[in-house]
């Protein structure tokens, strides 16, 4: 268990990009055009792409694609500190609000750790648009669990 959590700032942006790339191929964030923007000590930014494919009915942001994007920032932060041959993350509670509607361009959710546990990771995320604007607040809770062997 000790060495559980690593330091992810030792790895190159090469290294976690790629780790990115190759969780989200065949899966929603690839669907949903997710990429990875920035990260640091404590906090990544995922990008996706506002069109028609994320609005609801009305032509603005679906609630439910933010909330994919929230939970997908906060979840691929837990698992950077993670030894994942060892362990893996899976999110156990979100809540959001939506503050603002967005219907094109892009939003960007920033994971910032409010704590670093070894079992329980909490992050608070901030989902914003191409200006700025806080689009929705969520908070996320992450679990670690060992991979069976």
């Amino acid at each position: 268990m000790a060495n559980k959590i690593n330091i992810y700032m030792k790895l190159s942006r090469e290294v976690i990009i790629e780790r990115f790339n190759k969780i989200a191929k065949n899966t929603l964030l690839e669907t949903l055009q997710i990429e990875i923007v920035d990260f640091g000590d404590d906090f990544l930014v995922l990008k996706m792409p506002v069109s028609s494919k994320v609005h609801q009915p009305d032509g603005v942001l679906h609630g439910g694609a933010t909330v994919a994007l929230a939970e997908t920032t906060g979840s691929f932060a837990a698992e950077l500190l993670l030894d994942t041959k060892e362990f893996f993350v899976r999110g156990i509670e979100i809540s959001a609000n939506h503050v603002k509607s967005v219907r094109d361009g892009n939003v960007y959710a920033k994971a910032e750790f409010i704590h670093k546990g070894r079992t329980t990771q909490l992050f608070q995320i901030k989902v914003t648009d191409d200006n700025h604007n806080l689009i929705s607040v969520c908070k996320l809770t992450t679990i670690s669990l060992p991979r069976a062997k």
